[in-house]
């Protein structure tokens, strides 16, 4: 993970860095660092923490400069304090460079470093880049570069300066970077927001790629120094997409994006008329007999929806893995399988090998994707793009509530071409569908955020919930139970409500906060059975009720009402309740939602 910036031009590069890493520092925030070019030497200048402690100090003692590279550090190897963050120099302090990843050959590497005399300051693995660096240096710093990157094995983004030359040299393998193109100046960043305040223009490098900026341009090449040609991109993000807009945190702006961000997902999708979805997808619908979903964390859990919406609609056998273990149980594929793998950022690690696993096997490959112009989407058969844009806080919400509405398509998608649903049971769904803005907008009255925040604050002391739900819920309840254990540190568990009476019924008592998920479905008598268990326990029950149902609320405690929704797209409705739950509990307890700790937005080391 981690944050890279860079820049080379006319400008203050101290400012253009400190700027681009605020907006990366949902990336890492163990610590920070830059250096900074005068043209007669590199300094560095880095603290361990957060990046305030390095821009306070940057204030009273600036950098003067106009090219300079910077980092955002989430701990790999070696602790999270001033020697080890981001830059590293090497002794001379000629050479400084900046490493996102993990290079999985580094002790062998650095035994061999130190034999040869050299002497290493931090106990990171990137160090052993420097120092590669130097031993490799005869005047021409990229192909310096290139032979160091040529011993190492593993995944990084690396940035490399020199007092000696006035350019920026990069190179990436799994770790993103993309460059902004200026007038006279030239950017370079882990993401797109660090950017957007200088330049539209984007270059996204691709896996073995090799840069060198200047002022006035860039070259690039793979590893084995042979130009290749990498087209400019617009990007049309507004800048304000990736600032709070008057929120108190990130989280809870996107939030409230979420109706805006399902506007984008479905919109020109559905054709509520015919029963069609126009999903832009080449794969044939009909040749694939088994379907396997791919994903970690949070997008897993969308996966989960996916399966059960694909299997109800389509009448595809699926198969929803978390991908650190798919890529290793050898999985069995084939022609006939689809491989679906689902990413926000589509940089995660875990997920990408695991959609080159299934490559391996000669399965057809689908992206569900939110970031253009990321790892997967250049190694993916197809995309579908769920277009929630920028999301910034560390705990998905947008980016969920987008990918469960794109598996509802898939799924109607699926279904319509294998002739497994009737026009009329079609419209239906995507009448349901496109009804997802207003009632997720619904979901966010004033007056239930209240009610949610009050409920919130009631059980903030507890130091253990379970979420239950059924069916397609049932993912719901372990998406809320995440939400709550990422940004509260509130243990939490989710369960399928059939299987409490297994096991989790033993940690029932009057201290135990219990949210069921009981809005309409087939399932709700049983669903209502579950609470009663609870209850009679002692167990504190958080109910979500559907409007209207005052029935049911004599079961509960306390009840969060939300708006009466299809079954097939309640998971996108009930989750918002859930997310605002586990927010309200965190600022509760006074802790950063945005930034909630060991935790960072893209996991792109294993």
């Amino acid at each position: 993970m981690c944050g890279i910036v860079g820049y080379i031009g006319g400008r203050q590069a101290q400012d253009v860095l400190i700027s681009g890493l605020a907006k990366l520092e949902y990336r890492g925030y163990d610590s920070a660092g830059v250096a900074v070019a005068d043209g007669e030497r590199v300094v560095v200048r880095k603290k361990a923490g957060k990046l305030a402690n390095l821009s306070g100090e940057l204030v009273h003692h600036p950098l003067p400069g106009t090219l300079g590279i910077g980092h955002t550090r989430w701990a790999t190897h070696g602790l999270p304090n001033d020697t080890n963050a981001h830059p590293h120099a090497t002794e001379d302090g000629r050479i400084v460079i900046i490493h996102n990843g993990i290079i999985e050959n580094y002790l062998s590497l650095k035994e061999g470093l130190i034999s040869r005399g050299h002497t290493f300051k931090s106990e990171t693995d990137s160090e052993v880049l420097a120092h590669l660096i130097e031993e490799a240096y005869q005047g021409d710093l990229y192909e310096a570069v290139r032979q160091a990157l040529s011993q190492v094995r593993g995944a990084y983004g690396i940035v490399v300066t020199h007092v000696a030359h006035r350019e920026i040299v990069a190179a990436r393998t799994v770790s993103p970077l993309v460059m902004g193109v200026g007038e006279g100046e030239m950017f370079l960043a882990s993401d797109v927001p660090a950017l957007l305040p200088y330049t539209r223009n984007m270059v996204f490098l691709h896996d073995g790629d090799m840069v060198v900026l200047h002022d006035d341009g860039f070259r690039v090449t793979d590893l084995q120094g042979n130009p290749v040609e990498r087209s400019i991109d617009r990007i049309e993000w507004d800048a304000e997409a990736a600032e709070k807009g008057g929120f108190d945190t990130y989280m809870l702006k996107e939030i409230y994006e979420q109706p805006t961000a399902l506007t984008n997902t479905l919109i020109g999708r559905l054709h509520d008329d015919t029963g069609e979805v126009n999903l832009d997808i080449g794969l044939d619908p009909q040749s694939f007999k088994r379907i396997s979903i791919i994903a970690c964390g949070t997008a897993y859990y969308a996966g989960l929806v996916g399966e059960y919406l694909i299997e109800q609609l389509a009448r595809i056998p699926v198969e929803v893995d978390v991908a650190s273990e798919y890529r290793y149980r050898s999985p069995l594929v084939s022609e006939q399988t689809l491989a679906i793998v689902v990413s926000q950022s589509g940089e995660t690690i875990d997920t990408l090998e695991a959609l080159r696993e299934a490559k391996k096997g000669g399965a057809k490959t689908l992206g569900v994707i939110n970031a253009k112009g990321s790892s997967m989407t250049r190694e993916l058969d197809d995309t579908l793009y769920i277009h929630a844009g920028p999301e910034i806080g560390v705990a998905s919400t947008k980016a969920y509530t987008a990918q469960v509405s794109a598996m509802l398509m898939l799924a109607l998608w699926l279904a319509r071409a294998r002739g497994t649903l009737s026009e009329t049971r079609a419209q239906e769904l995507l009448h349901a569908a496109r009804e997802l803005p207003r009632l997720v907008e619904e979901a966010l009255a004033p007056e239930r955020v209240e009610q949610i925040r009050r409920v919130a604050e009631k059980y903030a002391g507890a130091r253990d919930y379970l979420f239950l739900g059924r069916g397609v819920n049932a993912p719901t309840a372990f998406e809320g139970a995440l939400k709550l254990k990422e940004i509260s540190y509130i243990h939490a568990e989710g369960y399928a409500a059939g299987e409490m009476k297994h096991g989790p019924i033993a940690l029932i008592d009057e201290k135990l906060p219990v949210v069921v998920i009981a809005t309409e479905s087939p399932l709700l008598e049983k669903t209502i059975s579950n609470v009663q268990e609870v209850r009679a326990r002692s167990g504190k029950v958080i109910a979500l009720l559907s409007d209207g149902d005052t029935e049911n609320a004599g079961h509960a405690d306390d009840v969060l009402y939300v708006p009466r929704a299809h079954e097939a797209v309640s998971p996108v409705v009930n989750v918002v309740a859930l997310q605002l739950l586990s927010y309200f509990t965190a600022t509760a307890l006074g802790k950063d939602v945005d930034k909630p700790r060991n935790l960072a937005k893209s996991v792109t080391v294993e």
